[in-house]
């Protein structure tokens, strides 16, 4: 089973991250589930999501408290919060940032960090500092755990309701964060 943890804050996307997580499993016809979790539920506190993926029916509900992936969606939690609890030397991070990974202070091997400069991708792409899909990109391709075609399909399926422009530009958004 592969445990995913995302931390962001309110407002980002965290939760929807998750979701297009578990959705995208779903269309690589794997198990998955996604669940959020919540402190103080207000714009800017720190949140936490959580996916878990794997061939086998899942039966665990806890949150995930050893990741194999860590996707950090803001920067500033680096300082705020531990977000590298319960990580271990085989943990993969995905880290929107412009630093270099040489730069980043987590206690983990620098080999198993990766940075992207998802908000300028959203700012450019989407035209909105929201950063869950791009990051999504760049972490289907560094994991492989779900393959493009699955988060686009992802994107499209809960994005109905928004319409084809935003379905678009998050499309290509994460299309491009891949590429890098």
């Amino acid at each position: 089973m592969k445990q995913i943890r995302i931390h962001g804050r309110g407002g980002q996307g965290v939760v929807t991250a998750a979701e297009l997580i578990a959705i995208a499993a779903f269309n690589d016809n794997k198990e998955s589930q996604a669940f959020p979790s919540f402190g103080v539920e207000r714009t800017g506190a720190p949140i936490e999501a959580f996916a878990r993926i794997d061939k086998l029916p899942i039966r665990t509900r806890e949150h995930v408290q050893t990741p194999d992936i860590l996707i950090i969606q803001d920067p500033t939690l680096l300082t705020a919060i531990d977000v590298s609890r319960g990580c271990n030397d085989k943990t993969i991070v995905v880290l929107n940032t412009t630093k270099n990974k040489k730069d980043i202070k987590l206690n983990l091997p620098e080999k198993n960090i990766f940075t992207i400069d998802a908000t300028k991708i959203a700012l450019d792409e989407i035209g909105r500092n929201i950063v869950n899909t791009v990051i999504l990109g760049a972490f289907a391709k560094i994991t492989g755990i779900v393959i493009l075609e699955s988060l686009k399909k992802a994107i499209k399926q809960k994005f109905a309701e928004k319409g084809e422009k935003i379905i678009n530009k998050n499309i290509s958004a994460i299309t491009i964060a891949y590429n890098l």
